[in-house]
């Protein structure tokens, strides 16, 4: 069989629309691909038609599945290779343009997939099949796959995670803390603000105080920060608010708690919802690259049965999820080179 294309295997999958809850017909054709090439694949279903694909590049040679539970498998290779086949919305398909391969995905994470599974053919033809694959859906969204994924039983050793890292491993990577600040108010005639509680007016106050708090400062990771991504309140401009709210994310550089204490002082304009919590990580590296620290969160907290992780990829993150995502095919070619070379450092780690 030749040698995976990587530039075609990147566009194949950069052509199905695997918006986030959208992944269930990429997932299908992946596995499809995957057993094609002689791979043993299991289908691991998250919810509806979505599900994971844990694949091991020998059916015969090795015992590359073991049962966790019932229709569940986890891979047996020390090594897996792991990234994410959903993407963020607006869907637009492939086309190339000089060195770079443009649409969504490309650089988060198709191209990245595509990269891990050339790598893991190379290796095989070269007669190592100690490499195995994991992908997963809902990443851009509450990491659902991952979080199943991270309840498989696992005999892998270590795990490659693909984010866009510009070839780069990452040392460690910012962790989230959501959180909903929900005001409430009285509604009153606008002409009679007195006879109201402005819920907004609450809101706004909660959101000036929030910038004079001092959190928490790690010397890797450096400084929390924040944005303040959605707010919604009011009934009509002549109406004086009864309700208001806003979504902040926090980047947190420690553990999440010590934000949420740092924020409580809010509680006397606002009430605090906390909507989702994922810790900072640190990783391990090899020799022969550079390392670098991320502001981004990954799937790697949920995975941590999959043994010990690294971050590495093709593509950089200020492109991903905009209107002119790309990767380079430069990198892709590249990423493949390097994806080999780390397995073959790690794997001789491997008792």
């Amino acid at each position: 069989m030749d040698p995976v294309d990587v530039v075609a295997l990147t566009r194949s999958l950069v052509d199905i629309d695997s918006t986030t809850g959208r992944e269930g017909e990429a997932g299908r054709w992946l596995a499809a691909y995957l057993r094609g090439r002689g791979y043993a694949v299991t289908e691991q279903a998250v919810d509806g038609e979505r599900f994971n694909i844990i694949a091991s590049p020998t059916l015969v040679a090795q015992p590359v599945m073991a049962a966790v539970g019932p229709g569940l498998k986890a891979c047996a290779t020390p090594l897996v290779f792991s990234t994410h086949i959903d993407c963020v919305p607006p869907f637009f398909p492939s086309r190339v343009e000089g060195d770079r391969v443009y649409g969504r995905g490309s650089c988060d994470a198709k191209g990245i997939a595509a990269s891990m599974i050339a790598a893991v053919d190379r290796l095989r033809r070269e007669g190592e099949t100690r490499a195995g694959l994991l992908f997963v859906v809902g990443e851009e969204r509450g990491s659902e796959g991952a979080k199943l994924a991270g309840e498989t039983a696992s005999a892998s050793r270590f795990l490659v995670n693909g984010e866009p890292t510009d070839n780069r491993l990452g040392r460690a990577t910012r962790g989230i803390l959501r959180v909903k600040l929900r005001a409430s108010g009285r509604a009153a005639h606008s002409s009679f603000p007195e006879l109201g509680d402005s819920a907004i007016d609450k809101l706004i106050d909660a959101l000036i105080e929030l910038r004079t708090i001092p959190l928490p400062h790690d010397e890797i990771l450096g400084t929390t920060h924040y944005t303040v991504g959605l707010i919604a309140g009011g009934v009509a401009p002549n109406v004086v608010s009864p309700s208001a709210e806003a979504e902040v994310m926090f980047r947190t550089v420690s553990d999440a708690a010590t934000v949420r204490a740092a924020i409580s002082p809010l509680e006397r304009s606002v009430a605090i919802e906390h909507v989702l919590e994922v810790p900072p990580v640190r990783m391990a590296v090899v020799d022969g690259y550079d390392a670098a620290v991320f502001p981004y969160t990954t799937d790697i907290p949920f995975l941590t049965s999959w043994g010990e992780p690294l971050l590495f990829g093709p593509g950089s993150i200020h492109v991903a999820h905009t209107a002119h995502e790309f990767v380079s095919i430069a990198e892709l070619h590249a990423a493949v080179d390097h994806y080999v070379s780390i397995a073959r450092q790690l794997l001789t780690r491997q008792p």
